[in-house]
């Protein structure tokens, strides 16, 4: 059987091919300001990509905040779903996940058969999220992965007392004009990040194995500040950035 996911988030379009329990493809695409477009051209060059017909594919299913245009889907999910589906194909046995992506975090309890049990979100405030890191990334002049990689070797965490993104940016600013290390402010907005994460999951509900997702998953600096504050190692599969495509095509195989 042969599925296909598709996730459109507010930053990025990711899709994901399932040929039996075999994940033949991923990718990645900027979903820019006409959704319609991205998970279409996505989906064509997918196809494209491995010499298959529209017709040579069994299911289809649309998961992301954009899941609604895609009109030739067999059926729209959660994204909590998926992103659930997706890390218990992954990493068998996870039973917290921790999904940060462009513009809102997510934390998903799953009970011992990888069944969803509970789950918080936060999707009114980009604090924290994707777009927040890019921001503080530019005011820093620095790339993404530069920016995960160089709070690793900072020797203390200033305090960034705001999470508003427009007062942060003013904050970090002002930090830079009093001379203090950049890998240092980093450091602090990690633990920041971090902070209203943890407070957002609640800590009694966190049950190992964690396991990471989304596209912020890859920034080294968060995960530390995250494990520091649980106390817990944190897993990110490969697949972070695409489990909720994933996770669409795992369950378009049950429908």
């Amino acid at each position: 059987m042969r599925t296909i996911g598709i996730d459109i988030g507010s930053t990025t379009t990711k899709i994901a091919v399932l040929e039996n329990d075999q994940l033949l493809y991923t990718e990645i695409v900027p979903t820019g300001y006409n959704v319609d477009k991205a998970w279409r051209e996505l989906l064509a060059a997918t196809l494209e990509n491995l010499r298959l017909r529209e017709s040579e594919i069994d299911r289809l299913v649309a998961t992301g905040y954009g899941r609604n245009s895609v009109d030739i889907a067999d059926r729209r999910i959660t994204e909590i779903m998926c992103h659930a589906a997706g890390i218990v194909y992954s990493r068998p046995g996870t039973r917290s996940v921790i999904d940060i992506g462009g513009q809102d975090s997510k934390f998903i309890q799953l009970d011992a058969d990888g069944n969803v049990a509970d789950f918080k979100m936060n999707d009114k405030c980009a604090a924290g999220t994707g777009r927040f890191l890019e921001v503080m990334a530019r005011a820093l002049e620095l790339n993404l992965e530069d920016f995960g990689r160089l709070s690793l070797v900072a020797n203390r965490a200033v305090k960034i007392s705001s999470m508003c993104t427009v007062f942060a940016e003013s904050e970090v600013i002002s930090l830079i004009s009093r001379g203090e290390e950049r890998e240092n402010i980093i450091a602090g907005i990690h633990e920041s990040i971090a902070g209203r994460v943890v407070s957002m999951m609640g800590r009694s509900g966190v049950k190992a194995p964690v396991a990471m997702t989304g596209g912020v998953a890859r920034n080294q600096g968060i995960r530390k500040a995250l494990e520091e504050k649980l106390k817990l190692n944190i897993t990110v599969p490969e697949t972070a950035q695409v489990n909720g495509a994933v996770g669409a095509a795992v369950l378009a195989r049950k429908i």
